[in-house]
């Protein structure tokens, strides 16, 4: 396969983001979205790197240890080890109540705020921890605790048939949202070889998607569901989101694909399919926030994260794609993820970031929320890893 134009405008993008990454936003966060006071990380940073006392949601904190793991990972050269360790020991100490879930919400100076139970939290808290044992002297005491908090949920939260309850007693919705970033936690674990009970819980999981969170006739993503995993009533469970879709077509094709899996595959496909001729608007060239299950869009505000998952998807995507023709139909997509991308980028300082983008293509003026970095980070590994292996078979 010769060099095509889509292949060189990707690669260009890719180096683009990798330098913007490396010698750019990981520097900024690394000496400013660090606490040295109290430790852990700042929830966000003003624009002009301003630092206020907000709370921190232990995802946040989760989240930003995984970045500087998969900061070593890329080849950054600063201190990413230190702030690994000193995260994930942070999280241990701070995020976690004594009876061994996962906190939602702590204050600045690290003292506990909400320890209502949140099954997002703990998938966060489970793919912190793949990462930080992945690169850390410690993993064998990592993997305890990961594997502690993943017993506790399968004991306490387990729903009688398949994935988990949000809370018990029970509350409804039951949500596909933290099911997602288990499955990605459940992958996270299995790559780096963890034990079996990892890959089974992805397997539940995958199925459950395949089989109830995708509507049949087209396959869109619902989202909020009734205890018995049947779509809840009204609009509600109608809800989908782009980003949603692009997400779950990223982590199907790679389970798809290692458990040889062709329905799995063509579901991502649809999924990001839908989101493409539904969920972008070609204007803007943005991934928007929702639509329901037959494209009308409820909210055409877009976030930054739909559209590292744009980016994502498609990458998975055009590494199985089947022909040629397919191959440059998702590296296009791509590539217009990447540069929808680098437009919420524009910013005062460089290595910030805008958050919300308006209907009208306007950005939010607001602090940057660190929760960004991990789709940011994610999405810019994930594009360059296809574009090296597209680059390779070419």
């Amino acid at each position: 396969m010769t060099t095509s134009p889509a292949l060189r405008e990707a690669s260009a993008l890719s180096s683009a983001l990798m330098d913007w990454l490396l010698n750019t936003a990981l520097p900024v966060w690394h000496v400013h979205g660090i606490d040295r006071v109290n430790g852990g990380f700042h929830e966000k940073l003003g624009l002009a790197l301003e630092i206020e006392p907000f709370d921190r949601r232990t995802r946040v904190i989760a989240r930003q240890v995984f970045c500087f793991a998969l900061a070593g990972r890329l080849g950054w050269q600063g201190p990413w080890k230190q702030a690994v360790d000193d995260g994930i020991d942070y999280f241990f100490a701070r995020a976690m109540t004594p009876d061994g879930t996962v906190r939602m919400v702590i204050h600045a100076d690290g003292t506990p705020k909400d320890d209502t139970f949140n099954l997002y939290d703990h998938a966060f808290a489970l793919f912190a921890c793949a990462a930080a044992a992945s690169v850390s002297d410690q993993r064998a005491a990592i993997e305890a605790r990961a594997v502690a908090i993943r017993d506790l949920l399968v004991a306490s939260y387990k729903h009688p048939a398949r994935g988990f309850e949000e809370s018990a007693p029970r509350t409804l919705p039951l949500k596909a949202n933290p099911h997602m970033h288990l499955f990605e936690a459940c992958l996270a674990w299995e790559e780096i070889g963890g034990d079996a009970e990892w890959s089974r819980l992805a397997d539940e999981i995958a199925g459950l998607c395949l089989e109830k969170f995708l509507e049949s006739e087209q396959g869109w993503l619902r989202e909020f569901f009734d205890g018995d995993w049947a779509p809840m009533p009204g609009e509600e469970g109608r809800i989908c989101e782009p980003g949603h879709q692009f997400e779950w077509a990223w982590l199907l094709t790679r389970w798809g694909t290692s458990r040889n899996r062709p329905d799995a595959r063509a579901a991502a496909f649809r999924l990001a399919d839908l989101g493409e001729r539904f969920g972008v608007d070609e204007t803007r060239n943005v991934a928007i926030n929702t639509l329901l299950d037959d494209g009308s869009i409820v909210d055409a505000s877009a976030r930054l994260w739909p559209q590292t998952e744009r980016m994502k998807g498609h990458a998975a995507l055009a590494l199985t794609a089947p022909d040629d023709m397919a191959l440059q139909h998702h590296l296009t997509l791509m590539a217009a993820g990447a540069r929808g991308l680098q437009g919420y980028f524009a910013v005062e300082t460089p290595g910030l970031w805008r958050d919300r983008m308006a209907a009208d293509g306007t950005y939010r003026i607001e602090p940057a929320p660190a929760s960004s970095f991990y789709h940011i980070i994610c999405g810019i590994e994930e594009f360059n890893k296809a574009i090296k292996m597209l680059e390779a078979r070419s």
